[in-house]
């Protein structure tokens, strides 16, 4: 197996799974807003903004399930067979959405968005695949390309949407159905068969029974593994408030139109595409100091849009991409080598259940706290990641000198 198709094929994965997430976020809104009815809009009669929210919601609650269960499956069955059925279950699932568009089906549609974000839950297994084949700094530069190819998806998902959507509804979902199909066959590839996870040998148990057992949510049963849960929640919330409002923000504070958010949105996934790809190639100290510092880099850039006029805002946003960059490039191979012993795939879907289930949390809060002033939401997430980067400076003086690498308890 060659090193370089191997990250190819894992990063063509992440890219699509996060243009999937991305892909109807410009295709939606006429369906739901425009005033013409559909059969999408008035299904049983209920307000469109109400089935648009219903219709953004399902496919985050399949990511977080998909996290949170295939990593741990993973682990017990392979990672090459989960990746396979992850990438052509995610192919399914984009056929299924465009029928429903050409149906005008909205249960079907639902349906289709639940069952593509729970195939798209397998970033933890493309993470696992590569910080179990990899070691050292091969492994770091790994994990941040693949990084840098998520953070892609969210520029790639809205432009493939625009430059296609104009000849047929249908085309976008057509053109990630191919490209999946292909990232298929790349595993089939650059992924050799067999399980290389930390998990026992699966026997007659069936894959709900592993799926129970061995969820992610298992490794809260450990200490150090709570603190690693509390830090990235707190983070994330920070990160997950900044991504869901600061277009709200250019709205009210520069009246920014959509296109004008798209230029800040792209010119933010460009440098931290960027800054994901150079973070992997260099070679810091302490993996948790560094990273106490890229968590308080992210509080600072997420509270220069809270506190700034509308320049200020700008710079921040597009410079939050950097903190954020290094500090997943920072956490994650330390995760990886800290916490090996529990299967790589459970601790990667560990970050990313994390990661899904701030953005369901500061949906819900930021939803409440928005009423008041944007701002508070911005604000609230950059006290959160200010804490999280305090704490990991305490749980670098712990870790320095009370646990060995790869500590289980």
């Amino acid at each position: 197996m060659k090193t370089p198709i191997l990250i190819a094929a894992a990063c063509l994965l992440a890219l699509l799974s996060t243009v999937g997430t991305s892909l109807p976020y410009p295709i939606l809104p006429p369906l739901f807003a425009s005033g013409a009815v559909n059969g999408l809009n008035s299904f049983l009669g209920l307000p469109p903004k109400l089935l648009f929210g219903i219709a953004l919601t399902v496919n985050p609650v399949g990511l977080l399930i998909g996290a949170t269960l295939l990593g741990p499956v993973s682990d017990r069955y392979g990672r090459r067979p989960v990746l396979l059925a992850t990438a052509f279950g995610a192919a399914a699932g984009h056929a299924v959405t465009a029928l429903a568009l050409v149906l005008e089906s909205f249960p079907l549609f639902i349906a289709a968005r639940f069952i593509t974000g729970l195939m798209e839950g397998n970033s933890a297994v493309a993470r696992a695949l590569l910080a179990e084949r990899l070691a050292g700094q091969e492994r770091v530069r790994a994990l941040s390309l693949l990084n840098g190819a998520f953070h892609l998806g969210w520029l790639v998902g809205p432009l493939l949407a625009g430059l296609t959507v104009g000849f047929g509804i249908t085309v976008p979902f057509i053109v990630a159905i191919v490209a999946l199909v292909l990232a298929g066959v790349l595993v089939m590839i650059a992924v050799p068969s067999g399980r290389h996870g930390a998990g026992a040998e699966p026997g007659q148990d069936s894959l709900w029974q592993v799926a129970r057992r061995n969820n992610v949510l298992h490794l809260l049963r450990h200490p150090p593994l709570r603190t690693l849960f509390a830090i990235q929640l707190a983070c994330s919330c920070g990160i997950t408030a900044f991504y869901d409002f600061f277009p709200l923000w250019l709205v009210e504070v520069g009246g920014y139109d959509t296109a004008r958010i798209a230029i800040v949105n792209t010119a933010l996934c460009g440098v931290m595409t960027g800054a994901a790809v150079v973070a992997g190639r260099v070679r810091t100290g302490d993996p948790l100091r560094q990273a106490a510092w890229y968590a308080c880099a992210i509080a600072a850039a997420v509270a220069g849009v809270a506190l700034g006029n509308l320049w200020v805002g700008i710079g921040a946003i597009v410079l939050f991409g950097i903190p954020n960059a290094f500090y997943n490039a920072t956490m994650q191979p330390w995760a990886a080598e800290r916490f090996a012993a529990h299967g790589q795939g459970a601790v990667m879907g560990l970050l990313s259940t994390t990661f899904c289930l701030a953005s369901i949390v500061t949906a819900l809060a930021g939803s409440w706290l928005v009423l008041v002033d944007t701002r508070l939401v911005l604000g609230t997430g950059a006290m959160l990641s200010l804490w999280a980067g305090w704490r990991l400076r305490r749980w670098h003086a712990e870790v320095s000198v009370a646990l060995p690498v790869n500590a289980t308890t």
